[in-house]
């Protein structure tokens, strides 16, 4: 018998869809797991949204006010879809009530938020996630087990881009509902929080700890008009930002981000050079996996130069992380179903007593990685991560 685990659900933006859709199929494409996700409450503080929201996505009921939503007797799980200035308050409150807690990345506005957060849910023993998605690319799921299977070897570059180009216009206001990205106020940083986390966390995730840090960053457009205000305010959160790492494991890291990128709307690339091969992968052509073997793991010999060369994998047969869970081998999955890939590792997690990655520790990681990225920019100098 499935025990329900009734979800509310805060914000009802980008995120709010593509999480609420992950708990509407969980269930169907995971049989196997214990639990099913009832949407059972919407929050936002816009009433007559929050409604139209609920009644699209079928949410029992909608509040208003988080906190009223923490207190409900019953309610398993918050999930917090909301700008990044407020993750820390709903998450601490949610885990000293004793309720699940999902976030959205990055985890926080800063380190010393993060912090708090990742005591909060430690001290009060109850399962924690960070939606980093795109561990959950079935393509990038392999990557890491081919670093597992030391197909790699030993590891010398590491390299990552993530381009937009939502930004450009010098018209484009900052604040609010819709724009709060550009709102260091409410966003905490630009590019580095919202993107490079992104690139971080699988960096962390196929590479080990980033150690060391230097970073430059440019705000293109230096003020914007104020959605809530209407007044024109400087812009304070980074619209590009490139920095070179160091990891633990010797090999070196280049990152690049930008919302300046004309002609990118997604553009999230990451290549791992070894000394026995190299992968790489992006994510606007996300069923693959790019692979080029030096040498063979069975034989520890070179491949023979005839043969030698880079292969693409398709990464949809059922032997492929999260494929047998979908279609037939050669039918291709997108970006929804790494959030409901996500889910499952996560309530499998639970169920199993093995927790799911990332939790906010491990998220916690990332940040710290975002913070020294950001006072490396600011001081024109190398700094330590404090991971290592």
């Amino acid at each position: 018998m499935a025990k329900p685990l009734r979800v509310g659900m805060i914000g009802y933006g980008f995120m709010g869809k593509a999480h609420s859709n992950a708990y509407q199929k969980v269930g169907r494409f995971f049989p196997e797991l214990e639990h099913r996700p009832v949407l059972a409450a919407l929050c936002a503080r816009n009433q007559e949204k929050a409604q139209a929201f609920a009644d699209t996505w079928g949410y029992e009921s909608v509040e208003t006010d988080w906190r009223a939503l923490i207190a409900r007797d019953d309610i398993d799980l918050i999930d917090i879809g909301t700008p990044n200035n407020t993750h820390a308050e709903i998450a601490i409150a949610a885990a000293e009530a004793g309720k699940w807690v999902a976030c959205e990345k990055p985890l926080a506005m800063n380190v010393e938020e993060a912090e708090r957060m990742t005591a909060a849910v430690e001290k009060a023993g109850v399962p924690n996630f960070v939606w980093f998605n795109y561990r959950r690319v079935p393509a990038i799921s392999l990557a890491r087990q081919v670093v597992e299977e030391g197909r790699i070897g030993k590891p010398f570059h590491y390299r990552a881009t993530y381009l937009q180009d939502w930004t450009i216009a010098e018209d484009v206001p900052q604040g609010g509902a819709t724009l709060w990205r550009l709102d260091v106020d409410a966003a905490g940083s630009g590019v580095t929080g919202d993107l490079l986390a992104h690139s971080i966390d699988t960096a962390l995730w196929l590479n080990g700890p980033i150690t060391s840090v230097v970073a430059s960053t440019e705000t293109f457009v230096k003020e914007r008009v104020h959605q809530e205000t209407g007044q024109v305010q400087p812009v304070g959160i980074d619209d590009a930002c490139m920095f070179l790492a160091r990891f633990a494991n010797g090999s070196m890291g280049t990152f690049e981000s930008t919302r300046y990128a004309r002609g990118r709307k997604n553009f999230n690339t990451l290549e791992l050079n070894g000394a026995d091969g190299s992968l790489a992968f992006d994510l606007e052509d996300p069923q693959y996996l790019d692979f080029y073997e030096y040498t063979r793991t069975d034989t520890g010999s070179k491949v023979e130069d005839h043969l030698a060369g880079w292969r693409r994998v398709h990464v949809t047969n059922f032997e492929h992380p999260y494929m047998d869970h979908w279609w037939v081998p050669g039918c291709t999955i997108g970006y929804e179903h790494t959030f409901i890939n996500a889910l499952a590792d996560f309530l499998k997690g639970v169920e199993t007593g093995s927790p799911a990655e990332p939790g906010f520790r491990a998220a916690l990681e990332t940040q710290r990685v975002c913070d020294a990225v950001l006072q490396s920019a600011r001081e024109g100098r190398w700094v330590e991560t404090g991971l290592g």
